[in-house]
């Protein structure tokens, strides 16, 4: 019997022992499976946090961390990390070839894509969505309609004519470039507009009868209003930007200028015979989101929910 068949067995003995009282049962049982459910999908981010700290000569030999009486520098270390900015690629014939590129400019080209992205994303679709929901102008119906028709065709096929207009802009091989086209979505405007759509007008003629201007009125009481919708919207623009592979991979052409993504995908090969490196990289660029989720889930959470009761 091996050790997995004793461990179910031991989880599914109190079930019998509480025969007699089935809510428990049932209680122990539900905890049980939420408790399996998370291991399933935390086994895979523990297996990646090992294989960054094992040595190569064990990366093979243990499926997770090795037992602790092996613990040594020979088995878990920090060499991963080293070879990954120190700036050495590892070929396939296991030669180590010069790198002038450090990978922390992989990390500040995503991190300037991303947030610069991010921020421009927030600004635009918040106006257009404020503008949206409480002004009245010619034609607001139908660019309504427009905008979201366009949110029906794949992204794919607009990125040839957007490529000849970077092109024709010279802004082609750059951050900026591969930044401004993105600056507006009208998925964005869209949320935006649900979001302004609950705020009451009358607190926007107050604002206007105390002499705030039309500015002020969006920066001071409309966007403290909608943050919770803010806060979800920057989340998921970040990972989008952040995640980005086709369009960099496209747009960006020196190595100087990829970002991360791009730039994980060519060390597969690179250090195909040094995979913890590549797995140490995939590490790094998991943080800043993961961290940014945490800081934000609360208000994530809320503006996911926002507008799901009524009343």
């Amino acid at each position: 019997m091996s050790a997995v068949h004793v461990v179910l067995l031991l989880l599914a003995a109190p079930i019998v022992a509480l025969h007699r009282r089935p809510r428990l049962a049932l209680r122990y049982a539900r905890g049980v499976a939420l408790g399996l459910a998370c291991l399933v999908v935390l086994a895979p981010f523990f297996w990646l946090v090992a294989a960054v700290f094992k040595d190569k000569s064990v990366f093979n030999e243990f499926v997770f961390f090795p037992p602790p009486a092996e613990w040594s520098r020979k088995t878990m270390n920090f060499d991963n990390f080293v070879q990954l900015f120190q700036g050495g690629k590892r070929g396939s014939n296991g030669t180590i070839s010069s790198e002038t590129i450090s990978f922390w400019q992989y990390v500040l080209n995503s991190a300037v894509y991303a947030t610069v992205g991010t921020v421009l994303q927030l600004f635009f679709a918040s106006l257009g969505g404020y503008a949206l929901a409480k002004y009245e102008f010619r034609g607001k119906s139908a660019l309504m309609v427009f905008m979201l028709g366009s949110m029906t065709i794949p992204s794919v096929l607009l990125l040839p004519p957007i490529y000849k207009m970077v092109v024709d802009l010279g802004m082609v091989d750059s951050l900026f470039g591969l930044i401004v086209p993105g600056m507006v979505t009208a998925y964005g405007i869209f949320l935006f507009r649900q979001a302004c759509m609950s705020i009451p007008n009358e607190m926007i003629d107050a604002g206007r009868v105390d002499g705030c201007s039309d500015w002020t009125i969006y920066y001071r009481l409309v966007m403290p209003l909608v943050r919770p919708m803010s806060a979800a919207f920057c989340l998921m623009s970040f990972l989008g930007h952040w995640n980005a592979f086709f369009a960099p991979n496209v747009f960006l052409h020196s190595p100087e200028n990829l970002t991360l993504p791009v730039v994980l995908n060519k060390y597969i090969s690179d250090y195909s015979q040094d995979y913890g490196i590549f797995l140490a990289g995939t590490a790094v660029a998991m943080l800043p989101p993961a961290l940014l989720f945490f800081a934000l889930q609360r208000e994530f959470i809320s503006g996911l929910t926002s507008g799901a009761v009524k009343g």
